[in-house]
């Protein structure tokens, strides 16, 4: 993923924003993320992520963090399209929506 891409979809938060937030910051534990534009705060699908950036920025360990993230910003919408679809998570209003299923099988859409 580009560090422009979106890694809160829910509240529209950039990796690039969270990286400043914690450079500026200075938060001491990752829940703290959430005073980033409320980032992790919607469905949860970004919280593992988030744990594993705040754990690269602070040269922390990451528990519990996700294995690897997605390697385009499709992929990682598609995933948390998954995620929403299995009853995980639920999206707040103003959300970017999770990829239907159309346009998940054609990757011009």
């Amino acid at each position: 993923m580009d560090v422009d891409d979106e890694l809160c979809l829910c509240f529209h938060v950039s990796r690039r924003k969270i990286v400043n937030y914690v450079r500026l910051a200075k938060p001491r534990v990752p829940s703290q993320l959430s005073q980033c534009g409320g980032a992790g705060t919607g469905c949860g699908w970004c919280i593992p992520f988030l744990r594993r950036l705040f754990a690269q920025e602070t040269g922390l360990r990451a528990e519990n963090a996700a294995s690897e993230e997605p390697a385009t910003s499709a992929d990682y919408a598609r995933q948390r399209g998954a995620y929403i679809k299995a009853g995980k998570g639920t999206p707040p209003p103003g959300a970017t929506p999770p990829p239907t299923d159309e346009s998940a099988a054609d990757p011009l859409k």
